[in-house]
């Protein structure tokens, strides 16, 4: 049985429980089960914060996924995935940006953080953005979650 929390440090006001169903199709798409995660919601400046001391980058970005895998030579049960971090308002930035609604910005941003936490990669060149870009796409509109 998969695990996960998902921590408001931020304060979003509007319904989330739809991430559930989101996060339930990854899992079972991928065939993830006995896994462990978390998802914080945290403001611009902390993931500013957490960008510049982890990645070295000293800007905002939306979404972070620290994979605690990538570091395990072998694998342990339950697999304990690690912690994905979302900007809120970047996120709803985002939404206003691409025309469409916070609902889909966000699971559009938990999809791809935990697409990260299972290993995809799209920052390893065009063939594995696509992969996981299409794989997002497919997840979303199975979830009925479009643009």
């Amino acid at each position: 049985m998969n695990q996960y929390t998902i921590n408001d440090t931020f304060g979003y006001s509007s319904s989330i429980s739809y991430l559930d169903s989101v996060i339930e199709r990854v899992l079972k798409h991928e065939k993830v089960e006995n896994a462990i995660f978390s998802i914080i919601f945290v403001s611009n400046s902390e993931i500013q914060k957490i960008n510049k001391e982890y990645r070295g980058l000293d800007r905002v970005t939306d979404v972070i996924s620290f994979a605690l895998e990538d570091n395990l030579e072998y694998p342990i049960c339950p697999r304990v995935l690690g912690d994905i971090y979302i900007s809120i308002p970047r996120m709803k930035e985002q939404a206003i940006e691409y025309g469409h609604s916070e609902k889909r910005e966000l699971a559009f941003l938990v999809v791809h953080g935990l697409l990260h936490l299972l290993g995809y990669d799209h920052t390893k060149g065009e063939e594995e953005e696509k992969v996981m870009f299409d794989l997002q796409e497919e997840i979303l509109n199975e979830e009925g979650i479009t643009r």
